[in-house]
């Protein structure tokens, strides 16, 4: 039996009288690559937000690994190698491609006043260490052309490669990536599905993709989990999904069952 990474069980999450998350129990398969599908309003930002501790659950439970962490803050799952990328690119805008991947590793030297002062020789071994794996990133997502531009001035295509470089910096487990197409035109989009399965089959990364392409899902992703209304409603290869009556009716509504989800997932 392949080993879950994430197992999420009963989880709930109110907003007053809204059930954003309702009841949603799901695996996420260590070593996969798994797309989380649905309509808007489905849950699916919202059960990321709880997974990742940057919302407290209403209840239920989130295992990783078998370990409970439900509610933990962010920093601890970052701790633990859960990380969450968001729609919207937060990268430190006035600091370059470079020193936004330099900023990740938890820990460094040159933090603690002591060694800046003390242990110079330290800080910059580390320093060195820091700057040559930010560059490997920097090659490997094929980005280090613009290593030294201010991340605030690159497209939104380059900054969702920041992102991802950035859980690269650190020793990921298990990446959430929220919407990671938005914004992003084909080349780059390319790009970054090609850095993901990379990712997968070379390092072992566990991702879950929330995206609205399914072009793009269908490219790198299996399973494909099917949300709607807070709940998970179906689970299968993407052929299985769009071929699901009940995903047709959340997708489409009654009387629209003759239209694909293809051409219509994108609403």
């Amino acid at each position: 039996m392949t080993e879950a990474m994430i197992e999420v069980r009963d989880l709930h999450k109110h907003f007053g009288g809204s059930h954003a998350v309702d009841g949603a129990s799901l695996q996420i398969r260590k070593g996969s690559i798994t797309g989380l599908i649905g309509p808007n309003g489905a849950g699916k930002t919202t059960l990321f937000n709880v997974i990742a501790g940057v919302l407290p659950p209403t209840s239920g439970q989130i295992l990783m690994q078998g370990e409970d962490i439900t509610g933990l803050p962010p920093h601890e799952l970052f701790s633990k190698g859960l990380l969450r990328t968001f729609q919207i690119a937060h990268e430190f805008h006035s600091m370059t491609v470079r020193e936004n991947l330099m900023m990740v590793p938890p820990e460094q030297a040159g933090e603690n006043l002591w060694s800046a002062w003390f242990r110079r020789d330290l800080v910059r071994a580390e320093e060195t260490r820091v700057r040559a794996r930010a560059d490997e990133v920097m090659k490997f997502l094929t980005i280090d052309h613009i290593a030294n531009e201010k991340a605030g001035q690159i497209s939104g295509g380059q900054k969702k490669l920041l992102e991802l470089g950035r859980t690269m910096m650190t020793d990921a487990k298990v990446v959430f990536l929220d919407e990671v197409g938005a914004g992003v035109n084909r080349t780059l989009l390319n790009t970054i599905a090609d850095a993901i399965v990379r990712l997968n089959e070379e390092q072992g990364y566990t991702f879950v993709v929330i995206e609205h392409d399914m072009d793009f899902i269908g490219k790198i992703c299996d399973p494909v989990i099917c949300m709607a209304e807070g709940k998970v409603l179906a689970e299968g290869s993407l052929a299985e999904i769009k071929a699901n009556e009940m995903v047709i009716e959340a997708y489409l509504g009654t009387g629209l069952k003759n239209k694909t989800l293809k051409e219509n997932a994108h609403e």
